[in-house]
């Protein structure tokens, strides 16, 4: 089961205690999926995405002492997707030397790399995408398998009500409820971890 994504204030508050072991596995655990996929989703191979995450880690370490909760500034998240995006352009442009052209692959992962106008707007995208694949690994198996299904193809593949009734031989009606129960219960997971990043 992944780990809840719990930034409670007080877990992030502990980080600036280098020994406090305990709050920095949990912040590890909570935040290297999202920063892993961040990467690798413009354009990244899989250990570059690895050493990124490693790189934002190693930076926070170094900043966070530094960091007040501040409403006006937005929560924790925002500022370390921030830190990631410095670290990914930081990462690119060390690693790679581009051709006069720009024509590389890696120019085209630099420019994928989102802008701080419309950068928190990539990054609360991201954010929702790994909090919903989080919740949805918690609440899999508190559902019936004919329930998720009928959820899960409506919902997340995009096939039709119709079409998925067929396939799992229960009434269009019942693929709707159950497509309601797993997304009311999906949403009061992800409002209840949401309500507890008071940052």
């Amino acid at each position: 089961m992944p780990a809840t994504p719990d930034t409670r204030e007080s877990l992030i508050l502990r980080l600036p205690t280098q020994t406090d072991a305990q709050a920095w596995r949990e912040f590890v655990a909570i935040y290297e999926p999202l920063l892993f996929r961040f990467a690798k989703r413009r354009g990244m191979q899989e250990a570059d995405a690895r050493e990124i995450a490693q790189n934002v880690f190693l930076a926070v370490a170094g900043a966070i002492p530094r960091w007040k909760p501040d409403p006006d500034r937005g929560p924790f998240r925002a500022w370390l997707f921030r830190i990631a995006r410095n670290q990914l352009i930081h990462y690119v442009t060390k690693h790679h030397r581009y051709r006069a052209s720009g024509k590389t692959a890696e120019w085209d992962a630099l420019q994928q790399v989102p802008h701080s106008s419309d950068g928190l707007d990539a990054i609360t995208q991201d954010y929702r995408r790994e909090m919903f694949l989080l919740a949805a690994a918690q609440m899999r198996d508190s559902f019936q398998e004919s329930t998720w299904k009928a959820f899960w193809g409506t919902a997340v593949l995009g096939r039709s009500v119709e079409e998925v009734a067929k396939e799992a031989g229960i009434s269009p009606g019942a693929v709707y409820i159950a497509k309601c129960r797993v997304t009311a219960k999906l949403k009061t997971l992800i409002a209840q971890w949401e309500a507890s990043d008071a940052l």
